[in-house]
């Protein structure tokens, strides 16, 4: 994938000393595509804009912190894509074939861009390419930083001398439109944005370019849809106990930690689930039990991950055709593992988790015994119950 270079512009942006100063251009060159050619910086962006091109980018990324991402041009209802200010800016530099026509439009990008907030000095190149072999155009925007405490080595008397101002390619930020999905095949609607930064100001400054929610967000927004669906199945009139349900659900979507709800059985969780994996088969399941972390795939609930309750305390089950233990060497590794029904009657004899007592509670009524007018002399109110239920006797035959 060799690109050929029409017109690049170079701006050097200065950094005041204080913080809160307005950035600056201190230096502007613009190159036809011969002078690039003969210029150092043809070395320095050697291969970058292939790299780019051929980096991926999903419409909806696992994370936030995914580096490549896809923006897509906000359109208004009954305007066509031409009103938005991004496309239209992006598709003046796409057009403009020779240096005196890409000046104008490449300032006006610049000046943009300097009036984003948390701007760092460095230096900003704007590229009009083509491929080779299609004759299409493409237009690049690429952000380098000043790299910090950056140095050549000299002599044996002074042995480094510090630079000033220096780049690297390496942690260079970039934009790509249009998106190419493929060779010959290009999608004008949306831009290829790549960072590695925590600070979003190279996207920021595209102000009307919006990014998709990535897989998370959507998965938990069909949870919460499932959520609120069984619900209205449940509690199909307003009451109470639906309105105390829904409170729930939006405390759960609002919460990034949560603990296990106990609300639904293990047959409505696994309708739910394969709703989910029909569209999204690589939907991850992570969970932490205690200090433990685990993780896997939602597909794996019910098949080879399964949750359970004992003596009051959480039990997750893995299994598996084989155990694969990675760097340290540990003892576990010599083990040769006991039966199943071994570990669980362990488990039921160990001293009984804080959930135990909720778990075998007597079902109590709200009312208060002493509201009830036909409790009478050798009739037990109601709510008390006459049989409390008794927790299984635990002890193992040997003791």
């Amino acid at each position: 994938m060799n690109f050929v270079i029409d017109w690049l512009s170079f701006y050097l942006i200065e950094q005041p000393e204080e913080e809160s100063g307005n950035k600056q251009v201190r230096m502007t060159r613009h190159l036809s595509g011969d002078e690039y050619e003969k210029s150092e910086l043809r070395e320095f962006l050697d291969g970058e804009f292939a790299r780019i091109a051929k980096r991926k980018a999903e419409m909806n990324p696992k994370s936030e912190a995914s580096p490549t991402k896809l923006g897509r041009f906000v359109i208004e209802e009954g305007h066509p894509l031409e009103a938005n200010p991004n496309y239209a800016l992006l598709n003046r530099l796409l057009q403009a074939v020779t240096v005196g026509e890409s000046k104008q439009p490449s300032q006006e990008l610049v000046q943009s861009y300097l009036r984003t907030s948390q701007v760092r000095g460095g230096v900003l190149i704007v590229v009009r390419t083509r491929l080779e072999t299609l004759d299409e155009p493409f237009v690049f925007i690429l952000k380098c930083d000043f790299e910090q405490k950056t140095a050549v080595i000299t002599d044996e008397h002074s042995l480094i001398s510090n630079v000033q101002m220096a780049i690297n390619a390496k942690n260079m930020k970039s934009l790509m439109y249009p998106n190419m999905i493929e060779t010959g095949m290009n999608d004008p609607y949306h831009v290829k944005i790549h960072q590695f930064s925590h600070a979003r100001y190279f996207e920021e400054f595209l102000r009307f370019v919006e990014y998709p929610q990535t897989v998370t967000q959507l998965i938990s927004e069909e949870v919460l849809t499932l959520a609120r669906q069984h619900i209205e199945l449940v509690y199909p009139e307003a009451s109470e106990e639906r309105q105390r349900a829904e409170e729930e659900i939006e405390l759960i979507a609002a919460s990034p930690k949560r603990e296990l709800a106990e609300k639904w059985d293990h047959e409505t969780v696994m309708e739910a689930a394969q709703i989910l994996t029909d569209r999204q088969p690589e939907i991850e399941l992570k969970c932490k039990l205690d200090h433990m972390q685990v993780k896997a795939l939602l597909a794996d609930y019910g098949n080879n991950f399964h949750i359970a309750k004992v003596n009051g305390r959480y039990v997750i089950l893995l299994d598996g055709d084989f155990l694969q233990f990675e760097r340290g060497v540990s003892p576990v590794e010599f083990l040769k593992p006991k039966d199943l029904h071994e570990i669980v009657r362990e488990l039921e004899s160990r001293q009984p988790g804080p959930g135990y007592a909720q778990s075998y509670a007597p079902t109590v009524s709200e009312k208060p015994p002493w509201n009830d007018a036909d409790a009478g002399p050798g009739k037990p109110a109601q709510g008390i119950p006459t049989n409390r239920q008794t927790p299984p006797d635990d002890t193992p035959p040997w003791d």
